[in-house]
């Protein structure tokens, strides 16, 4: 991509399908990146199958996935015509592990190509995805499902995606393709793999290799990645700690305010010098969604900015249409808060989470069952017979504990798999019909959002588009 067709604007890839493929296909239609999350697709399109399908479109896309028999065995296995009866909870997929069936890969590469088939469908523009560098298991079958539907770029944090470069070259080659599993207690000097082969999936032939866009929150990071990764890395977006989901942890030992939020300083900024140095495009990320940022970030050598929370609570974008109303009426009255919270994500990353008093259900801290029955926030470490064994600290804490973990670890975790699918109505019910909560993130800029919503509990991508570019908010 020549520096004259980069993007100005990267529309950042949300939450559990939040940046969903009507959103990507928005603003991509429109000259911008689109990008689609990559976060537990499979989860969502054996939900979207079990709930009928509605409007055709998985159908639509999986008639045009080029692996045989993957698409008839996704619906023989996950398509309900009629939907689920009231109540009915949703059927779930095995969990990951480092080696899956040959099924749970493909439902994975269908859900991946499905999501950038339908967003890069009756357009031309570019649209990527984004993963999260720690949910390690599902990585390489994601990273392939949307190569084979033409993807544009992968941008990837949440961690050190230094393998992913050379991880995108064998992929597109046709080749095997490995990533470094993190397992702790493993021996450095004896590292374990995970491990992809399309030819296993009945691939043929070379496939285009998307650009790499790394996220990343410091400056040495970015210059890591340039320098030792193990293929090209094409550009960078830089992260500040205002932007919503994970946030990179402070530098040094964790402190916190007076609030139980941690508390970030000079050193967590990134030097744009030398992110100019680099000689890489680069986007600014982190409340950056304002026609000011954008000028700004074009005048420190940034090719653009990376918008979230904006494009998040857009029409398009897959929270629930009484989540978006609920939170900008609740904006509009000035009732908001977005609290970092240093505990509620298992992975160790603060994480930050919307409340308001109005909210009533949907408050983070609405009473919620211990559960771990998705598991992409689940880590690997090695017993000391040698058994790999897998954990979240979400989980019920007697499991966690049985799975070698302690058990304060646990305190103040909350299941964000769950949480966040429930939020784009994906929520599975639960006993005596309870249906799971829904949890809601998003960085600090939306408590600026005024200026675009302007009080109103409705605006489109469009709007966004032409709000950040200085024309007329339709």
């Amino acid at each position: 991509m020549s520096s004259a067709t980069l993007p100005r604007i990267i529309q950042g890839g949300m939450g559990v399908a939040v940046s969903n493929w009507r959103l990507a296909r928005a603003v991509a239609s429109a000259g911008q990146l689109g990008v689609v999350s990559g976060t537990a697709l499979d989860t969502v399109l054996v939900r979207r199958l079990q709930d009928g399908d509605e409007g055709g479109h998985v159908r639509r896309a999986l008639a045009h996935l080029p692996l045989p028999g993957v698409a008839a065995g996704v619906l023989e296995r996950w398509f309900k015509p009629e939907g689920r009866a009231d109540g009915e909870p949703y059927q779930l997929l095995p969990m990951y592990r480092r080696a899956v069936s040959t099924m749970r890969d493909q439902v994975t590469i269908a859900a991946n190509f499905v999501e950038v088939f339908l967003a890069k469908e009756g357009h031309g523009g570019r649209v990527g995805i984004n993963l999260l560098t720690k949910v390690q298991m599902p990585t390489l079958p994601s990273l392939y499902g949307a190569m084979l539907a033409g993807v544009d770029v992968v941008l990837m944090g949440a961690g050190i995606p230094r393998e992913i470069p050379g991880a995108l070259d064998a992929l597109a080659a046709g080749t095997p393709a490995s990533l470094r599993f993190e397992v702790e207690g493993q021996p450095s000097d004896d590292p374990m793999a995970l491990q992809f082969d399309a030819a296993a999936h009945g691939a043929t032939g070379t496939l285009r290799r998307p650009h790499f866009y790394a996220i990343v929150s410091a400056h040495t990071l970015a210059t890591t990645l340039a320098r030792k990764a193990n293929g090209t890395v094409d550009g960078f977006v830089v992260e500040a700690n205002t932007a919503g989901g994970h946030n990179a942890p402070p530098r040094g030992a964790m402190q916190l305010d007076a609030n139980g939020e941690p508390i970030y300083g000079p050193r967590d900024a990134a030097d744009l010098g030398a992110m100019r140095d680099l000689g890489l495009p680069f986007w600014l990320a982190g409340r950056a969604g304002t026609p000011q940022a954008l000028e700004e970030a074009r005048a420190v050598g940034a090719a653009g900015i990376q918008v979230g929370t904006a494009f998040a609570f857009a029409d398009e974008s897959g929270f629930t249409d009484d989540i978006k109303r609920r939170v900008l009426r609740d904006l509009a009255n000035g009732t908001l808060t977005i609290r970092t919270d240093p505990l509620a994500s298992p992975t160790g990353f603060p994480f930050k989470l919307v409340a308001s008093p109005s909210l009533g259900e949907l408050q983070p801290d609405a009473p919620r069952e211990r559960n771990c029955d998705l598991g992409y926030l689940r880590s690997a470490a090695r017993r000391e017979d040698g058994r790999v064994v897998y954990r979240c600290a979400a989980a019920p804490v007697d499991e966690f504990v049985a799975a070698g973990g302690q058990a304060e670890a646990t305190a103040g975790r909350l299941c964000l798999c769950n949480g966040l699918a429930a939020a784009i109505g994906m929520g599975q019910p639960r006993e005596q019909g309870a249906v799971e909560p829904p949890l809601i993130t998003s960085g600090d800029a939306l408590l600026e959002l005024g200026a675009l919503a302007r009080g109103r509990d409705s605006y489109t991508a469009r709007d966004v588009l032409d709000y950040l570019m200085g024309t007329t908010v339709h």
